[in-house]
């Protein structure tokens, strides 16, 4: 302690209980004081964290911007704490800035001079690994990443299953066998593959752009949920790459995906072993359509069971994915960069 108390001293040479006591209020008082008048630096600290998280969103990931001015994380997903911004003058103010890989600029001047001290940037992509490009440019940029792989700093599914009290299924009413949503059709994809082998077993109704057969936003799940199977095949296989494919196009769409993607393991880590078929469960595609040709009403049945426990949520609003950045925040890792964002995304 940098001060101290003339204390009278007893004719032992001892001080009296009387200067003690009077010496230890004096101290307190002072000590309570010092804190008044100069709060500490945890003072403040707490004080700031109090305040709304500031996320700053570089460039929003669709074109059409939504208004985020009001308290959005709260209002619409009961998530306290978060402001959302798209104004790049509150960029001294951001706790957290978000940058989506598709809307990156090549080039690192397109992006903030500066990083304030403190402040965490977040790398976004719901792309698989082999639909995205120029990623060596951006090494020692970002400090968290947000995907839909499950070992990101921020974890995004394209949708999860949530526990629910229904003890009944609904299955639609089923007019055809199988059906398959294709925009992006290449030859060289391995779903482009698959299909052309397992079409000289089964018809598959095509619809989407691929076929010249598209349909409009609310024609899509009424018209697939008259397949028995749907076949949700992904673009490119990655480790926990499972789209809306699976989630929107076959189980919330009331059909029995047919997946091709990362291994079987991999599906039940989202969903139920008994809710799809994997096309590596046969040793052939004849085998599996055989399979699906064949199956009897109860057996088909069974592939509904998750029904009586679950239902599907889809992540669809950009909105509620940056909301989620502030549910995590406090137990993100600090100081970190990502020294090599090609190799753990290739990983």
């Amino acid at each position: 302690m940098p001060w101290a108390l003339p204390l009278r001293w007893s004719p032992r040479g001892r001080p009296g209980v009387k200067a003690l006591v009077t010496a230890g209020v004096f101290v307190t008082t002072l000590w309570n004081l010092r804190f008044f008048l100069n709060p500490s630096k945890g003072s403040g600290e707490d004080s700031k964290h109090r305040e709304p998280l500031v996320i700053l969103v570089w460039e929003w990931p669709s074109k059409q911007v939504p208004n985020v001015s009001q308290d959005v994380c709260r209002e619409l997903y009961g998530i306290t704490g978060c402001q959302l911004t798209t104004e790049r003058q509150l960029l001294h103010r951001a706790d957290v800035v978000v940058f989506l890989h598709s809307r990156l600029q090549p080039g690192r001047d397109r992006l903030p001079k500066e990083r304030l001290p403190g402040q965490n940037w977040v790398w976004v992509s719901l792309e698989s690994p082999s639909n995205t490009r120029a990623l060596a440019e951006w090494n020692q940029t970002f400090n968290w990443v947000m995907t839909y792989r499950q070992d990101s700093d921020i974890f995004i599914p394209y949708g999860k299953l949530v526990p629910n009290q229904s003890v009944t299924m609904n299955i639609p009413a089923k007019t055809s066998l199988v059906s398959w949503v294709i925009s992006n059709y290449h030859r060289t994809q391995k779903r482009a593959e698959v299909y052309k082998n397992l079409s000289r077993y089964l018809h598959v109704n095509i619809y989407g752009k691929a076929n010249n057969k598209p349909l409009c936003k609310d024609c899509l799940l009424p018209t697939i949920s008259k397949s028995k199977f749907y076949l949700a095949f992904e673009n490119s296989i990655h480790r926990d790459y499972i789209t809306e494919k699976l989630w929107r196009n076959s189980l919330l769409a009331g059909t029995v995906p047919v997946v091709l993607g990362p291994p079987r393991a991999n599906y039940e880590q989202f969903v139920p072993a008994d809710s799809f078929i994997h096309v590596n469960d046969f040793g052939s595609l004849e085998e599996l359509a055989t399979f699906l040709k064949t199956m009897n009403s109860s057996r088909y049945r069974q592939f509904f069971a998750w029904q009586r426990r679950f239902s599907v949520k889809l992540y669809t609003d950009w909105r509620e994915r940056i909301c989620t950045i502030c549910t995590v925040y406090p137990r993100l890792p600090r100081g970190h960069l990502y020294p090599d964002l090609q190799s753990w995304f290739n990983s």
